[in-house]
């Protein structure tokens, strides 16, 4: 999710109209909470929500299992039956990942160019949502950095789900969601994301359609970080999320990051009116009050 180290961090709100691998599912509307932002999960209106993003958990880079820090650990545990406390509806996802920069982004690579170590992330993963009531796992590597780590990635998705689809059957239990954070582009520095693994594997994708100028990477440069829209440039929401739907995404299958600073309304009418899977936007901790995030909800026709 961007860099985690910018002096402004974003609130999330995730809207889905149709998971392609989820019965019953007509509309999703969820955020991410950050827990290194000072919000306490019981301080989460829930209500307001339908999915809910717990963030992050780590990967090991040598053992290449998911795993959550000690710190986060009691926060984490707990954070499906917390949040169900007032929204007994609520379905929680685990975000792997997030944080780092290079460092992370090596591990995802390492771990992604193997079966035996795909395996381990997989498995990992799979055993830790379900041993902590998650209803599903959300993939944030920033980013793939060359072709053999975009074609990976694609094993990884296709692996992943063909693993929850098999816990699912000798469990019973509901298959896991499937979700991945991603560029606001499909095209990263002249690399294609691996988009019919994508559309195969995932529930959906929250593009990350935000951060495209910011002080920790443009200290010489100014503008808007979030553009919609950019005259003078490719460099948009709009022209990242018609990237996406041209090389194949559907349009149901995306959602709009959503900085919560400027007009949040004029952003859902967009996503809304072009048939997109939805919005999200980075994270909780800046709408203490749920003002944005109740402004939100009521722009989408909730």
């Amino acid at each position: 999710m961007a860099s985690k180290t910018i002096p402004y961090i974003f609130s999330t709100l995730l809207f889905l109209l149709q998971l392609q691998f989820s019965a019953g599912q007509t509309e999703v509307k969820a955020a991410y909470w950050f827990s290194g932002t000072g919000l306490s999960v019981s301080g989460i209106d829930s209500t307001l929500f339908t999915h809910l993003f717990c963030a992050f958990a780590d990967l090991d880079p040598t053992t290449y299992q998911v795993s959550i820090s000690s710190s986060n650990l009691a926060q984490f545990s707990t954070f499906t039956t917390t949040v169900q406390q007032a929204n007994p509806s609520v379905q929680t996802l685990l975000s792997i990942g997030g944080r780092g920069g290079d460092v992370i982004a090596q591990s995802f690579a390492s771990m992604a160019s193997q079966a035996s170590t795909r395996k381990t992330f997989i498995d990992s993963s799979i055993q830790l949502a379900r041993s902590y009531n998650f209803y599903g796992l959300d993939l944030d590597w920033e980013y793939p950095s060359t072709a053999t780590e975009f074609t990976n990635l694609g094993l990884v998705l296709d692996e992943w789900r063909a693993a929850v689809a098999s816990e699912a059957t000798s469990s019973g239990n509901t298959p896991l969601l499937l979700v991945a954070a991603f560029y606001y582009s499909s095209n990263y520095d002249g690399l294609t994301y691996p988009i019919q693994d994508i559309s195969n594997s995932l529930d959906w994708v929250n593009v990350m359609t935000y951060d495209f100028i910011a002080p920790g990477w443009s200290p010489n440069v100014t503008g808007p970080p979030a553009a919609l829209y950019n005259p003078t440039s490719q460099v948009s929401g709009d022209s990242g999320i018609t990237a996406w739907i041209q090389a194949g995404v559907s349009a149901d299958k995306l959602e709009l990051g959503v900085p919560f600073f400027g007009y949040a309304w004029t952003i859902v009418t967009y996503a809304k009116g072009n048939g997109l899977l939805g919005y999200f936007a980075w994270q909780l901790g800046q709408d203490p009050n749920f003002v944005l995030s109740q402004a939100a909800s009521s722009a989408w026709g909730a």
